[in-house]
């Protein structure tokens, strides 16, 4: 059955590659103007994007804009600029006649976004199947944090594992580690993050246009081991959109908070000239250490930073670019001396020693809210341990467009990343990480024929991972990747379809434990319907298998980072899922609801299952597999009450068991809640938020329960737009009751709880 699957996938994913090119047809085109509502000025380097075409035009200084060679039909436009609300019109378009569209833009609640990470070239969140977020630079300011995971945990079905502030990792839908893929620009960031609960993905939030977070089957096209999701963060370059600027644009942003003694900034600006673009930008941030209700963390501190510099060459049939990226910086490990082993064998009494030193601490944390002897206790000093971190990377895109045959566009993206980090004890460097990873992936876009467009390409990837040092838990390895994939719609006028597949190829090499190699074909299939009232409604099926990780297979050792003495198994089989989503939206002026359940069942599922012994310090646990199953829902309903005033509501929870077992997974987040309203008086928006968490008593073996939580935030800001450029001010007051609370996906929750009360300021300046 399982044979006959693939090979029915397989013929479906190879046929799409043969659709015949068709007939040339007359064709037409739009023509329009951008301007500022209000004062009529007109806008340059806006963004008018065609989704069903899949083409991106850019505005000229007069904000006038002309699209050629448009087939005859009804098309939806939407025009994107910086900060201003995204705005859609409906045209229809006759063979050998110029159809008009004007768009006024500004700021609004509501916004449509423009999405390219869900089906690999721009489309609207509101139309693509899988669910999707999309967070603007403006939004990113003001929830500024060291790493990504903390930026991005308000967002429905996204909440963040962390051994500190320094290392945040989004966790998609309770799925962490290897099952969630961190992009950058469209490519793997190259860092090591999902191996461990102390290793961070430090990208700079700061230094990003947008943040997009796609969950469902469209992960596919970005590889096999994206099964819980896919976070891109999309810079202010070229990514989106390879056209010409005969200008200068750029930005500015600034930040800087209390109990945490945040200061940051980036800047970025990008040139054009006869075809010939040059851009250019960089960032950094620090904090200290942060303070709690029950006072500092020591050992929390944070500080980075990143610059980027880069040049193309543009015209209507192609184009290449050049990218190189730099980035530095340095995290404490909060409590990580208290688990910290030094692996001599021959002494048990430094092993009873430091369990007894961490028992002292977590009885310490536990109990220090009710502690009221009005004694102060003493700890003893530990070892401070810190991480840090450097990251090279280097890319290369060229692309064809207007091709004849059935491909209309083709692009190839090459990317070289090195990066290592250093775990620090004290004055001493402890282990170091080096990881240096080369992919190229090409991706053609085909020509719409009738009802039928889509993408295909292949994708491939050549790592060398090392690890020196006490906590080198895996030996030199290898691993060499290739895939082939293809997304394909039918969209027709009242039900679009979508199907695609993936094929790849995985081979681990490694210095005296056995290879392995793994072939996994991923597949999707699902359907959109129009409903009444501007509703959609969407469902896909997906089928999923994923290679084990290279930890998964080859890690043998104490590992502070996961608090486990982990035994990898060479002998693991892929991981067998099938997965079911059905979402229901709507968008209009004045009303946004985005409803997505989803359940999940694996076979083969990997986890780490504990001994009951321990070894160095730490519970021994074996990397094995096991059924398991996730079923959930995320979503979130935002409308206008009353002139000016909107209602804003968020939800989700994920119930995730090994089903073999009848127990709970690890660091499954509990039920979370938020409601706010969001005052809008001219360009003043005043947000007053209420987040909310249940109790999780779901736990693992050895994990304790969390209780529940609320706390008081309020963001304000007020934007001035112009012509050429767009200000933003902004504040964010947040846990206003200085409430204790713990996020239980914090390895190290039981000593240490989230920030207390502060706030942190914004600025934000777009100029074009």
């Amino acid at each position: 059955m399982r044979t006959f699957s693939a090979l029915l996938w397989a013929i479906l994913f190879t046929s799409v590659l043969v659709v015949p090119s068709g007939m040339a047809q007359e064709t037409g085109s739009i023509q329009g103007v951008v301007t500022i509502a209000g004062s009529g000025q007109p806008l340059h380097e806006a963004l008018i994007t065609v989704p069903r075409l899949r083409r991106v035009y850019v505005t000229a200084a007069d904000g006038r804009f002309e699209i050629p060679s448009v087939p005859p039909g009804t098309y939806d436009l939407v025009a994107h600029l910086g900060q201003l609300s995204d705005v859609r019109q409906t045209v229809t378009v006759r063979a050998g006649e110029r159809t008009e569209a004007n768009f006024e833009m500004r700021f609004q609640a509501v916004r449509e976004h423009i999405t390219v990470t869900a089906t690999g070239t721009p489309a609207t969140a509101q139309e693509v199947l899988q669910p999707v977020t999309s967070l603007e630079s403006t939004e990113l300011i003001t929830r500024m944090s060291p790493s990504l995971g903390g930026a991005l945990d308000h967002v429905p079905g996204v909440n963040r594992r962390s051994f500190g502030p320094g290392n945040d990792r989004p966790v998609i839908r309770g799925f962490d580690g290897d099952r969630v893929l961190i992009m950058q620009d469209g490519i793997r960031t190259g860092t090591v993050s999902s191996s461990s609960g102390d290793h961070g993905e430090p990208l700079n939030v700061a230094s990003a246009e947008r943040v997009e977070i796609i969950r469902g089957p469209a992960t596919l096209l970005y590889g096999s081991n994206a099964i819980g999701g896919v976070v891109n963060m999309v810079g202010f370059g070229n990514y989106l959109h390879q056209h010409n600027h005969e200008t200068l644009s750029g930005n500015l942003s600034a930040v800087s908070g209390t109990t945490n003694g945040l200061v940051g900034g980036s800047g970025g600006f990008e040139f054009g000239k006869n075809g010939w673009l040059l851009w250019g930008g960089g960032g950094g941030q620090r904090t200290g250490n942060y303070n709690t209700p029950q006072g500092r963390i020591e050992n929390s501190a944070t500080d980075s930073r990143n610059t980027y510099m880069g040049f193309g060459k543009y015209n209507d049939k192609a184009y290449f670019n050049f990218e190189y990226n730099y980035g530095e910086g340095n995290y404490g490990v909060p409590f990580a001396g208290a688990f910290h082993g030094h692996h001599h064998d021959d002494d048990d009494h430094e092993e009873e020693a430091r369990a007894a030193s961490l028992a002292k601490r977590t009885h310490l944390a536990r109990h220090a809210e009710g502690d009221e002897d009005g004694h102060e206790h003493e700890e003893e000093e530990e070892e401070q341990i810190a991480i840090g971190w450097r990251r090279h990377a280097v890319r290369g895109e060229f692309g064809l467009k207007q091709l004849p045959g059935f491909a209309e566009n083709f692009r190839m993206v090459l990317n070289y990343s090195d990066w290592n980090h250093n775990e620090l004890e004290g004055e001493e460097i402890g282990t170091q990480f080096f990881n240096k990873q080369f992919i190229y992936r090409g991706t053609f876009d085909q020509k719409r024929r009738g009802a039928l467009q889509g993408s295909f390409g292949f994708w491939g990837m050549q790592r060398d991972f090392e690890a020196r040092g006490e906590e080198a838990l895996a030996p030199p390895t290898t691993q060499n990747a290739f895939a082939v994939f293809a997304l394909e719609e039918l969209d027709y006028e009242r039900v679009k379809f979508q199907f695609g597949g993936r094929l790849e190829h995985n081979r681990y090499r490694s210095i005296g434990l056995p290879d392995r190699n793994f072939t996994a074909f991923s597949g999707s299939t699902g359907f959109a319907i129009p409903l009444p009232q501007r509703f959609t409604f969407a469902t896909s099926f997906s089928h999923s298998t994923r290679a084990p990780a290279l930890e998964e297979l080859y890690n043998n050792g104490p590992h502070v980072g996961n608090l486990t003495f982990e035994v990898g198994n060479p002998n693991l089989k892929m991981e067998r899922g099938n997965g079911v989503e059905v979402s229901l939206r709507r968008l209009t002026p004045r009303f946004h609801t985005e409803a997505n359940f989803f359940y999940y069942g694996f076979s083969n599922f990997v986890f780490l299952a504990p001994t009951g012994e321990e070894d160095d310090g730490l519970p021994v646990a074996d990397f094995t597999q096991a059924n398991s199953r996730f079923f959930g829902f995320d979503g979130r309903v935002d409308f206008e009450a009353v002139r000016n005033i909107w209602v804003r509501l968020g939800v989700d929870a994920v119930n995730a068991r090994l089903t073999d077992l009848n127990t709970g997974l690890p660091r499954i987040p509990p039920a979370r809640a938020r409601l706010g309203l969001d005052f809008r008086p001219g360009r003043f928006s005043i947000q007053p938020e209420l987040a909310m968490g249940s109790r999780q008593s779901q736990t693992f073996f050895d994990e304790t329960p969390t209780a529940g939580y609320a706390v008081m935030n309020i963001r304000a800001s007020y934007a001035i737009p112009t012509q050429h450029a767009t200000h933003i001010f902004s504040a964010d007051a947040f846990n206003l009751g200085d409430r204790l609370w713990r996020n239980h996906l914090s390895f190290i929750k039981d000593l240490a709880p989230e920030i207390g009360r502060g706030i942190r300021f914004g600025y934000s300046l777009r100029f074009f």
